[in-house]
């Protein structure tokens, strides 16, 4: 079965550049009608998807962001890479990457096919 492991830093200092990987096993990332997320929440918050990678390799972003992110894979690893860059104290929450098996509206995390467990990320000085 696939399963989505995350991995980067828990604390950033502001206006630097969060990257944040997600390895992916038991699965492929370029397999067809698989589109891979990163996605945030924040207490008292929606839920946020930040970026897209689908099994080609397009990319799609949230445009609330405002161009700051960045997703990108290597296949030879497995992996797909978050960077957010000008991080604000306003950036801190819970990170996970994610899977759905198709396109669709993105609500809550139920809306996922599978997901990791999450990471927290807290931007301070």
């Amino acid at each position: 079965q696939v399963q989505l492991q995350e991995s980067g830093p828990g604390l950033v200092e502001p206006s630097q550049t969060l990257s944040l990987t997600c390895t992916v096993s038991g699965g492929s990332i370029t397999t067809n009608d698989y589109y891979w997320y990163w996605i945030r929440q924040s207490p008292g918050k929606r839920l946020e998807w930040m970026a897209r990678i689908d099994s080609i390799g397009s990319t799609y972003y949230n445009p609330s962001l405002k161009s700051r992110a960045s997703i990108f894979r290597d296949t030879s690893k497995n992996q797909f890479t978050l960077q957010l860059r000008s991080v604000t104290p306003e950036d801190t929450a819970v990170y996970f990457c994610a899977m759905k098996g198709s396109l669709g509206v993105v609500r809550t995390l139920n809306d996922f096919t599978i997901r990791g467990q999450g990471m927290q990320v807290t931007v301070s000085s």
